[in-house]
């Protein structure tokens, strides 16, 4: 799968970008049609802790699925938003295996 990374207001250390695209090859494994995600880092202007912004797109064969996650890391956010498009992956094939 091609993933995407992106970096808004900051740049993003190769070490981060290589941790993303670990995290999300392993979707690969629960669908395995996945064309790619792309992946936007941000950076929140706020004096709050939890300020960093993981956003991911994940492109299927006829849908998309859009995850947005705010926490205090970016390898905090790519873990809670990898968890969150693995059921939803999950799902889809579920309902894909149901129709067949």
């Amino acid at each position: 799968m091609k993933v995407n990374t992106q970096s808004v207001n900051f740049v993003a250390d190769k070490k981060l970008i290589d941790f993303v695209q670990v995290k999300l090859d392993k979707l690969d494994q629960f669908f395995d049609k996945v064309i790619r995600a792309d992946v936007f880092l941000k950076v929140d202007n706020t004096s709050e802790k939890e300020n960093k912004i993981v956003e991911v797109k994940l492109s299927v064969p006829g849908d998309s699925f859009m995850v947005k996650k705010q926490c205090r890391t970016f390898e905090e956010g790519v873990d809670l938003a990898q968890q969150s498009l693995e059921r939803l992956l999950k799902k889809r094939k579920e309902k894909l295996r149901a129709h067949a």
